[in-house]
């Protein structure tokens, strides 16, 4: 629901007492760029005029820990900023998210969203992280059947399931190993962050300003680890707790369930789905049961768990999930839960993969006994949960085993903005407050009463908006933490 625009000031004004950061240069300094930039893939979509999106590859080594060793090459992208020379403020790396997320694209994407200001003081930089997109794609070949359609049940229900479950985890490893061997100890978080400073070196800039989204929060995090004071701005929204990725996972686990339950109570008495939550809840597992016992055109359990995991995660796509449980149970069709890009496409394929690499190469994963234990836990809170994003399993079994956690944080960093929606369940919003204590000097910004993935230049909020913008334009760091009222849930139709 709306809240007064009253409120909305008030909390905005709170802002007010605040430290400023140093103004970042206006121009670029160090040598000429070895980035040389052309046009762009046809895969990256082109901004409105008179802007301009241009494209490059950088290459760096393979291996950060030996600069003379085989290298790799790094896609960039790059819309300057629209604005006088007196209002840039350097260079805005953005990242989507993920793992396995193609950036390439998102220097337009996001960009075309990013307050005015913003884009007046940036130049906005996207990257295709190593193992994805066009850099260095990394490809685990069939992933243990993770393509199979349709796949087996995601959620094994007792010992023979479970021990199915971990076999099918330990053919991914397998395969991973097969198809990406020499590459899996390098396509970690930490080496990523070091092809950022590599991208703002060869653009010439002496700090690194940057807006991560998700996943991206969790690379913001190590960079400031590795480089504290490259940082220029940084803003971290819908953050990744600073945890291993497969606690990590766990939580968002439990995170779905709760939000699975808010989406029952939300559609009950509007979709023909039950007048009670209770009801709803008994339609969506009639809905699977049904997908379980007769796939439909390869439409099984593992591709209803995928709909309804991705479709939890932002509000408005509620509307939809509850008319394709709708139409099942009306007519037995399955088009309105499919989604529209095939998920064993070629991109599909390649982020799946850099998924794992990347979670399995920044730190420890869990054991089979841990993997069973936890499912079994999370079963008994609710029998049927969704386990979609717990894809850390799969490091139990892993050919590489890393030496250490992906440090994350730095005292020495200068203030950090960090955003989260009260009630996200893909980043929980404790994973923001953990992240904070590791940032010190930094402040959280939350919009309340928002159940969505993704805030700033997202979901429209004034609050969150002019917050970041100020800190990314002038610096502004706010004196406390900040709660920007939100929208609450949508109207049911």
């Amino acid at each position: 629901m709306t809240r007064p625009a009253r409120r909305t000031a008030l909390l905005c004004a709170l802002t007010a007492a605040t430290t400023l950061l140093p103004a970042a240069p206006v121009q670029a300094a160090g040598p000429r760029s070895p980035l040389r930039f052309t046009a762009c893939p046809d895969s990256v979509p082109r901004p409105a005029a008179p802007e301009r999106v241009e494209c490059g590859r950088l290459t760096v080594p393979l291996d950060w820990r030996q600069p003379r060793g085989p290298r790799i090459e790094v896609a960039v992208s790059r819309v300057r900023a629209s604005g006088t020379p007196a209002e840039r403020r350097g260079i805005l790396l953005v990242n989507p998210g993920g793992p396995g997320g193609s950036g390439l694209p998102y220097a337009v994407t996001k960009r075309a969203k990013l307050p005015e200001s913003v884009r007046r003081a940036y130049d906005v930089i996207g990257f295709d992280p190593r193992g994805t997109g066009r850099s260095t794609p990394v490809s685990c070949g069939p992933m243990g059947g993770l393509f199979d359609s349709p796949g087996g049940d995601p959620v094994p229900v007792g010992p023979a399931a479970e021990r199915t479950y971990l076999r099918s985890l330990r053919a991914m490893a397998d395969d991973c190993a097969a198809h990406a061997g020499r590459l899996l100890p390098y396509l970690s978080t930490e080496q990523t962050a070091s092809d950022m400073d590599a991208i703002r070196a060869a653009l010439g800039e002496p700090r690194t300003s940057f807006l991560g989204v998700s996943y991206g929060t969790y690379l913001g995090a190590a960079y400031t680890a590795r480089f504290p004071h490259r940082v220029g701005r940084m803003v971290l929204d819908s953050v990744v707790g600073p945890w291993d990725w497969y606690d990590f996972d766990v939580r968002q686990s439990r995170a779905l369930l709760r939000q699975r339950d808010t989406f029952f109570a939300w559609a009950a008495g509007h979709f023909g789905l039950g007048e009670t939550p209770a009801e709803v809840r008994a339609s969506y597992l009639r809905v699977r049961r049904g997908l379980a016992a007769r796939p439909v055109a390869g439409f099984g359990t593992a591709e209803f768990d995928r709909a309804v995991y991705r479709a939890l995660g932002r509000t408005e796509r509620w509307a939809g999930l509850a008319g394709g449980l709708r139409g099942y149970l009306a007519d037995g069709g399955v088009d309105a839960l499919r989604p529209a890009a095939a998920f064993d496409g070629p991109e599909s394929r390649t982020y799946e993969a850099a998924n794992r690499v990347v979670k399995c190469a920044d730190g420890p994963g869990p054991s089979p006994r841990e993997i069973v234990a936890d499912i079994r836990r999370t079963r008994r809170a609710d029998p049927q949960p969704v386990l979609t994003g717990m894809e850390a399993s799969t490091c139990a079994y892993w050919h590489h085993r890393p030496g250490h956690r992906t440090p994350l944080g730095s005292p020495a960093a200068p203030p950090v903005l960090l955003v989260a929606s009260a009630h996200d369940p893909v980043t929980p919003v404790e994973g923001a407050r953990a992240m904070q204590r590791l940032l010190p000097g930094s402040a959280l910004v939350t919009l309340d009463d928002d159940y969505s993935h993704g805030v700033f230049a997202s979901r429209g909020n004034a609050c969150v908006d002019g917050t970041a913008a100020a800190y990314l334009v002038d610096g502004t760091v706010p004196a406390a933490n900040v709660r920007c009222p939100g929208p609450g849930l949508p109207a049911p139709k």
